[in-house]
């Protein structure tokens, strides 16, 4: 129960902040959206330190392997932020391989690339709170990524209302994109056996992933423009925020 629990939290985040487009009546408010990335941020870079490269230093003395796992991660979305078309919802760059899909299609695109790190990252610790047999302290993640979601899903929901979408319909398809992160979450507990055998290299590789997706994509976007003062106390809100639920829980 608790399992499926902590693999769904993140997208009940993905889907309340994707519900913003029922109440915000400015379709373009920028710094609200900037404030929204820099939270997600936040509670990325806290999770990536305290639920992953904290406990992987703990469990492998070998810093190296550490350091190999933080590149992986990296690098495999490096990959895909190469090939998978689409746009980054703060600025509006198109990234990938050419193609003719509509400009929301690729909004989409750009919120599932980075929710794949996050499922991964869940169902990694969710595998040792498994085996430890302490699944509570796992839930400090699950609630984190959902706290992180919660930005995200609004980050989404708004442009896609903006573009032309009904509130309804911009709602649904900010919801659904969360959808991913509980998909791959199941799937890496799937592999639990082989993960727990390298396990400070996938808390790592995680990390790594969830790091590249922050400063690539969500600084900038937090970063954009003027007056850059309340996204960057919201960065530290969130940081804050997931640091705080990591050392209550864990």
């Amino acid at each position: 129960m608790i399992m499926w629990l902590g693999l769904l939290i993140p997208f009940f985040g993905t889907t309340l902040g994707s519900a913003v487009v029922f109440f915000v009546k400015n379709k373009k408010n920028e710094l609200l959206s900037r404030c929204f990335s820099g939270i997600a941020s936040g509670v990325m870079v806290a999770a990536s330190i305290w639920s992953l490269l904290i406990p992987a230093m703990e469990q492998e003395k070998n810093i190296l392997a550490i350091v190999l796992g933080i590149f992986l991660g990296a690098l495999l979305l490096l990959f895909l932020d190469c090939i998978v078309p689409h746009m980054h919802p703060g600025t509006n760059d198109e990234e990938g391989k050419e193609s003719h899909l509509k400009k929301t299609t690729k909004l989409v695109f750009a919120v599932t690339l980075h929710n794949i790190p996050e499922g991964m990252a869940v169902g990694i610790v969710l595998a040792h709170a498994i085996q430890t047999g302490n699944l509570f302290s796992s839930l400090a993640l699950s609630i984190g990524i959902a706290i992180q979601n919660f930005p995200e899903g609004a980050i989404l929901s708004l442009p896609l209302k903006s573009n032309g979408y009904s509130k309804h319909k911009a709602f649904l398809v900010g919801a659904l994109s969360g959808i991913v992160e509980p998909v791959f979450g199941y799937v890496t507990i799937l592999f639990s056996n082989w993960i727990l055998q390298c396990l400070p290299l996938c808390l790592s590789f995680a990390a790594g992933a969830m790091l590249f997706v922050v400063v690539e994509e969500l600084v900038p976007e937090m970063a954009q423009g003027k007056h850059s003062n309340l996204p960057t106390l919201s960065f530290l809100f969130g940081f804050c925020i997931m640091m705080i639920l990591d050392v209550v829980l864990g």
